[in-house]
């Protein structure tokens, strides 16, 4: 049977989702967990999305083959049984054997914190930044982005072919101590969401002016690379299979 699992996790101690030889994976945890479960290994296992080392998800979409007949609070909680405590599925449920967790997701929405002060408890789900930000001019940068552009300057990866992406919206707000960075697009690539915060800190310090992020977007520039922003704040908030709509942007660490 396929099931669709929706997984959060703290991305800290893993490499990232993806399975690597050598290292540890979000993927591979929930694989060994499954074949706990099933007894054997399981069939096709792929994410929504590929997260890199130290990055969170609240809502990661899973498909999962598996050679066993459970009810889905069953599987949820043999799955949880065998995870580490980092990692939980929140919700598994049977699909459509053609359902595909990447394939037909039409977008993915990430959310980005940023602290205005350190943070006891929170220091690997936040960005501190020691500097003044001022909101204003992060949201008028922020704007620059909204539409089909060209992130060239925005990816880590040199050997990408299309650079092309749709972002449908990139939002900002105050949540106390708290700055949300929340980025929606048709895709993502490699690092775009902590190079896109990276330089909206540069331009809430006062370092960056907003024509200069237009300039990012129409020529290719090493700038925001330079400016990239740590995994610690960055996750995976929602894929979306239909015209779901944002929501309220709430914090997942509140910081008074």
């Amino acid at each position: 049977m396929r099931y669709r699992l929706e997984l959060e996790y703290e991305g800290t101690r893993y490499r990232g989702w993806q399975s690597q030889p050598g290292q540890r994976t979000v993927q591979a945890e929930l694989q060994s967990a499954a074949a706990r479960v099933a007894g054997k290994p399981p069939g096709d296992l792929q994410g929504a999305g590929r997260t890199d080392a130290g990055v969170h998800a609240l809502a990661q979409v899973v498909h999962l083959d598996l050679d066993v007949r459970l009810t889905s609070e069953a599987l949820r909680y043999r799955l949880n049984d065998a995870l580490p405590a980092d990692i939980v599925v929140t919700a598994a449920v049977p699909a459509a054997r053609n359902f595909h967790a990447r394939h037909d997701a039409i977008a993915r929405r990430y959310l980005y914190q940023v602290a205005r002060r350190p943070s006891a408890f929170g220091k690997k789900l936040v960005w501190w930044v020691k500097d003044p930000l001022e909101l204003g001019r992060m949201q008028q940068a922020a704007r620059l982005f909204h539409g089909m552009r060209d992130m060239r300057s925005f990816c880590a990866d040199p050997e990408a072919s299309n650079t092309r992406v749709e972002i449908r919206s990139l939002e900002l707000a105050e949540a106390g101590q708290l700055i949300l960075v929340r980025v929606e697009a048709s895709h993502f690539l490699w690092k775009m969401v902590r190079q896109i915060v990276g330089v909206l800190a540069e331009v809430g310090r006062g370092r960056l002016e907003p024509a200069e992020v237009e300039g990012f977007l129409q020529a290719p520039s090493r700038r925001p690379a330079e400016l990239t922003a740590p995994p610690s704040g960055l996750f995976l908030e929602r894929v979306l299979y239909g015209s779901e709509q944002p929501g309220t942007l709430e914090p997942v660490l509140r910081m008074r």
